[in-house]
């Protein structure tokens, strides 16, 4: 009762039996006890929606009635330890401080400030009381003893990485080593390495010619493509390279881009008609000190033909030997088989060079090879020997290429190569374009491996020179 005598209503309960009246609490304030603004203010009090979460609530003085928005006694004068008409926080509260860590809060208490995400933020840091002046101190996270946090005086930046001198910031697309370089730029290095434009010799030429045979009865082990790439490799550092056709396919014509149709002079006029080696041979486009005696289809019949030739078993080698120019290698492209063509280049050759196909069905060639190679050495060249071995198509995800391998190089020792042709799309890719490997993709990991092939074959000639007719 008023001192005018007059009652106050009854104040109007909502659910629970809480008074809406009296509720202190702003509708326009969240769940989290901060305030909306005044733009989000219902223009007319809604009904007191049910509250799950039930406070206590403190009296309210009597006197002046309610704030008709907030709830919040009105006749509290501004300023004057009340709270605000708007969010009901008392006046005269100095500012907030954070509260130490010593303090702890309730587990069933959820911490009703916002806490802000960012992408690549520092650790978050400590704040100290607020000193005289007003202004919040921030000190550095500090390293717990035992890990691995290091301590930084600021956040790290995008793209870097905080290094063990807290001053030092190391970006990850900057290389530090030579292993880090990014792929392309490896690759354009190797590129380089590979095609040599400054036409420098950085393969060490032999004393003498060296003749390589490169045969192998079975088919598809890689012999045209060793013959093809060994050869551009060899002739683009400095090295003057002759490349004899001698099957009747013409394969490594055609990975040379030298025309080999009908009617072209060819290896077999050399063979059946004597015709002079130099009136066939063909220099090969874009490849220096590099040149191809090619093979047409009429290579097919020659074997017939040779049958009743007198000496039919070195008419490769007298042609070879009648050249006039001076090579430091001549390598003799071979068919998959043992006929009369077989035995001419390995009567020509003082070497044979072996491809290995690292699967079971080359193994199994391979011991009637080596027999027919010791027939030719006992009987008609005894200068011929089985000088390289070069593992070819070798998949690193099978066992049986490392079986394969393991196996060659116990039964044949140092003579392998150390350098494995591994399976490679772009080696494949390259006759189409009537281009070896070497220049069609030379950073590509064929090309690397047949170089590395070719180094080798130059640096066992240089060490180790043999005796061989020019």
């Amino acid at each position: 009762m008023h001192d005018d005598g007059s009652y106050d209503e009854p104040p109007v309960t909502g659910p629970g039996g809480r008074s809406s009246a009296a509720d202190p609490v702003s509708r326009e304030t969240d769940q989290q006890g901060w305030s909306r603004g005044a733009e989000f203010r219902d223009p007319a009090p809604r009904p007191a929606d049910p509250d799950p979460d039930p406070v206590v609530r403190q009296d309210v003085p009597s006197g002046g009635g309610l704030h008709p928005v907030s709830g919040v006694p009105a006749n509290l004068p501004p300023g004057a330890g009340g709270p605000q008409p708007t969010s009901g926080v008392p006046a005269n509260l100095p500012p907030l401080r954070e509260a130490p860590e010593s303090a702890a809060r309730p587990a069933n208490v959820a911490d009703p400030r916002p806490v802000p995400v960012q992408r690549n933020a520092a650790p978050p840091a400590r704040f100290e009381p607020l000193p005289a002046s007003g202004v919040a101190q921030q000190s550095a996270p500090q390293a717990v003893p035992g890990s691995d946090a290091v301590a930084a005086d600021t956040p790290p930046v995008d793209g870097y990485e905080l290094d063990a001198n807290p001053s030092t910031y190391v970006s990850r697309e900057t290389p530090t080593r030579e292993e880090d370089d990014p792929p392309l730029a490896m690759e354009a290095m190797r590129a380089v390495h590979i095609l040599n434009p400054s036409g420098e010799v950085t393969m060490p030429r032999p004393e003498r010619t060296r003749v390589m045979c490169v045969a192998n009865q079975k088919g598809g082990v890689g012999k045209t493509t060793t013959t093809v790439n060994l050869a551009v490799a060899l002739a683009l550092h400095g090295n003057r390279v002759l490349v004899v056709d001698l099957d009747p396919q013409g394969n490594a014509s055609t990975g040379l881009n030298v025309p080999h149709h009908t009617g072209v002079p060819d290896v077999y006029d050399c063979l059946i008609d004597s015709v002079p080696l130099e009136e066939v041979a063909q220099a090969v486009e874009g490849i220096p000190n590099l040149w191809c005696v090619p093979a047409t289809i009429d290579l097919a019949g020659a074997e017939i033909e040779l049958v009743s030739v007198v000496a039919r078993e070195s008419r490769l080698a007298r042609a070879i030997a009648a050249y006039p120019g001076q090579f430091d290698y001549v390598f003799i492209d071979c068919p998959p088989s043992l006929g009369l063509l077989t035995v001419n280049a390995l009567v020509a050759a003082q070497e044979v060079l072996i491809p290995i196909q690292c699967e079971y069905y080359a193994l199994e060639g391979l011991n009637q090879l080596i027999n027919n190679i010791n027939l030719v050495r006992q009987h008609l060249n005894p200068k011929l020997e089985v000088s390289t071995i070069l593992l070819t198509m070798y998949d690193r995800r099978t066992r049986l290429a490392d079986a394969v391998e393991q196996d060659v190089r116990n039964h044949f020792g140092d003579k392998v190569l150390q350098a494995v042709i591994p399976r490679n799309v772009r080696v494949s890719e390259a006759p189409s374009y009537g281009q070896s490997v070497m220049t069609y993709d030379p950073g590509s990991r064929g090309a690397t491996s047949y170089f590395e092939a070719a180094q080798e074959i130059a640096d066992r000639g240089a060490k180790e020179p043999v005796s061989r007719n020019a």
